[in-house]
């Protein structure tokens, strides 16, 4: 059913009339039923216009409504009405904003089958969206197609061009070559020139280069903006030149600049690096201070620098910060303090971390799976040693259930303490597990059991064991010999 609308229209109903209640309603379904009311009064002599038209459309794009957006288009060209590029390029913004740069370039296309001549900003739009969404093989024949059909080169048109080379190291040089070509084609570089360069070499590790830039910049009265000092700032850290990645915030401030979090987390990644977790602690003050939201690269940021250093309660606090803040901690950061609190003997609050991810249902991905496999193993087999072996069994059948492999070793471990403690059921189900999961017990392990089992007097269980042992050695030996049969 579709959204009902109750009002009268006066007595002569007109476009800018219908323009204003779309623009003054603020649920999109609504609005297009105002639109459809509209279209009944056709009957009445009323019209719908390209001003009409246009701003449903662009109402439709905004709620990512294209289906009904570009039936409206095809609308247009039926009832003959004025067909402007602002409607072309307004779906084509929105289909790169949704990450379709192939439906911006299929819209792009329609234009000339409605008789729209495309202008030099439509051909621009589309090249920026192909550069942006990293369209670059497409990008670069649209480019020659733009030149083909006599688009003016313009300072906009290369500045994307640059962007594009940007993205790959190979092509770098042919960015900095169309740079220094500019001037001699009317086009003298302007910030965003320098800046997208400057951003393209630091991220390629070319920071002395992009350092020669910065420097130039200046000198042609072309202002860097806050993204320019960051990227510098960036590459600097990665280099760990860290003091002078200091001293460009410091300049960056004096020239009215506020840091954003980029700034500051690229900042925090230097310093944390080179073993200055403290004064990383000290920049999120400053940050929180001035209202700056860190984000979640900056608690990761902090968080590995912490652990790194050993402050394994420091990047707990931080943790908890970040969760206060309503940011949800991934695997791999749960896996840093969990790593953190085994490396110091802390298995009880590396296994707590454990059972906090369990409930919050994080999950490892595929970068952090063996991160993982690790910790459960480390923090069983260290819970063996601290006497805490109900627990460390829990969270062995929490490892089974969910999947994650078990290690020789921590079946070992496991079957050494429920040895040690004498319970042998448990011990002996160990070796049943082992054997399922395709692990054979190092001869110390089966001494130690079966040695048990016969201080206990349980010959039955020894022997029985004795016979899966059997059973797993022939199984063994068997399939040696039909994977030689093959």
């Amino acid at each position: 059913m579709g959204t009902k609308v109750a009002f009268k229209w006066s007595k002569q109903i007109t476009p800018s009339q219908v323009v204003h209640l779309i623009k003054a309603e603020r649920n999109v379904d609504k609005a297009l039923a105002i639109f459809d009311l509209a279209t009944a009064e056709y009957a009445n002599g009323f019209r719908h216009h390209h001003s009409t038209f246009g701003v449903m459309i662009s109402r439709l794009v905004s709620a990512n409504k294209f289906g009904p957006a570009e039936d409206l288009l095809d609308r247009m060209k039926v009832e003959k009405c004025d067909l402007r590029e602002d409607i072309f390029l307004s779906l084509c913004r929105g289909y790169g904003r949704v990450h379709r740069p192939l439906d911006a370039m299929r819209i792009f296309g329609k234009m000339k089958d409605f008789q729209c001549e495309p202008s030099k900003k439509s051909y621009i739009t589309v090249f920026d969206i192909l550069v942006e969404e990293n369209q670059l093989k497409l990008a670069f024949r649209f480019y020659r197609h733009m030149r083909e059909v006599g688009v003016p080169t313009s300072v906009v048109s290369l500045n994307i061009l640059i962007k594009a080379l940007c993205k790959n190291s190979g092509t770098l040089d042919s960015a900095l070559h169309i740079f220094h070509e500019m001037p001699n084609h009317g086009c003298p570089p302007d910030s965003y020139t320098f800046g997208t360069l400057i951003n393209g070499l630091c991220r390629f590790g070319k920071v002395t280069d992009a350092k020669v830039l910065f420097e130039e910049m200046k000198t042609r009265d072309c202002s860097p903006s806050i993204v320019t000092y960051s990227s510098l700032i960036h590459g600097l850290c990665q280099l760990k030149n860290i003091n002078e990645a200091m001293k460009l915030l410091e300049e960056m401030k004096n020239n009215g600049m506020e840091p954003n979090v980029f700034t500051y987390s690229s900042l925090m990644d230097g310093l944390c690096k080179d073993g200055h977790s403290s004064e990383a602690m000290e920049l999120l003050e400053t940050m929180v201070g001035k209202r700056c939201k860190p984000n979640m690269i900056t608690y990761s940021t902090l968080i590995n620098g912490l652990c790194k250093e050993g402050r394994i309660q420091q990047a707990v606090e931080i943790l908890d910060r970040m969760k206060l803040q309503g940011l949800q901690p991934d695997a791999g950061l749960y896996g840093k303090i969990i790593s953190g609190f085994c490396d110091t003997n802390k298995f009880q609050e590396a296994a707590n971390f454990l059972d906090e991810m369990v409930l919050g249902r994080t999950l490892p991905n595929r970068l952090t799976w063996s991160l993982h496999v690790r910790i459960y193993n480390m923090v069983v087999q260290g819970l063996c040693t601290k006497s805490d072996l109900s627990r460390a069994f829990h969270l062995y059948l929490s490892m089974r259930t969910r999947g994650i492999s078990v290690e020789t070793g921590t079946f070992e471990t496991l079957m050494h303490y429920f040895c040690k403690n004498g319970d042998l059921l448990k011990a002996a189900r160990m070796v049943d597990e082992m054997v399922i999961d395709g692990c054979t017990p190092n001869e110390g392990a089966w001494s130690m059991l079966l040695g048990a089992f016969w201080d206990q007097q349980m010959v039955q269980e020894a022997v029985e064991l004795f016979q899966v042992e059997m059973i797993s050695e022939f199984t063994e030996a068997d399939r040696k010999i039909q994977d030689k049969a093959f």
